[in-house]
């Protein structure tokens, strides 16, 4: 195993429902490759795009959706996870999970991590340029990148839905190159 900014790093990955959730699991593999040690958080929406068992056998470690499911002794998953965190990431991240993000909405295993965590937050979007520009999502990104959470904003191109525009999720090396910068 390579020796590089991500070797011994624990790195959380947070997947929401988007249908570039599957390119989530490029970037899990590729940090585990690098040494990362790396936690995936999926919502309940994220695996009916790419099922749990993917990431698992990715990261090597079991996939955390429940919110109530105790991984230590008698410290809540998402308290264990947010003090191990040296980075934590969403990707892709939806518009639903940037507005709770942004209101301090805890509903799902991502959502209760990111308001536990002293860890840095890399957001990479993903979505409809439709709703990209909407201007709900324009003031949630605004807001979480002025609270120092870094943004790999999404590239322009052909989307799933069939429109083009900004919206396709960044490039791998785009999100791994903040991460690193992170770190």
């Amino acid at each position: 195993m390579k020796k590089s900014s991500f070797s011994g790093k624990t790195i959380l990955v947070g997947v929401t429902g988007s249908i570039a959730a599957y390119k989530a699991a490029e970037l899990v593999s590729h940090l585990r490759q690098q040494g990362a040690n790396v936690y995936v958080l999926m919502t309940r929406e994220a695996k009916k795009f790419v099922g749990p068992v993917t990431f698992q056998a990715l990261s090597e470690n079991d996939v955390v959706s429940d919110l109530f499911k105790e991984i230590e002794g008698m410290t809540p998953t998402h308290i264990r996870l947010a003090e191990r965190a040296d980075l934590m990431m969403v990707v892709p991240a939806s518009a639903h999970i940037l507005a709770k993000l942004n209101y301090g909405l805890a509903d799902d295993i991502i959502s209760l991590v990111y308001l536990a965590t002293k860890a840095p937050l890399l957001l990479a979007p993903s979505m409809n340029v439709n709703m990209w520009e909407h201007p709900a999502v324009v003031e949630n990104v605004q807001a979480l990148k002025k609270r120092g959470h870094t943004v790999v904003e999404p590239d322009a191109g052909f989307l799933a839905c069939g429109y083009e525009g900004k919206g396709r999720l960044a490039s791998l090396d785009q999100i791994l190159e903040a991460a690193q910068s992170i770190l």
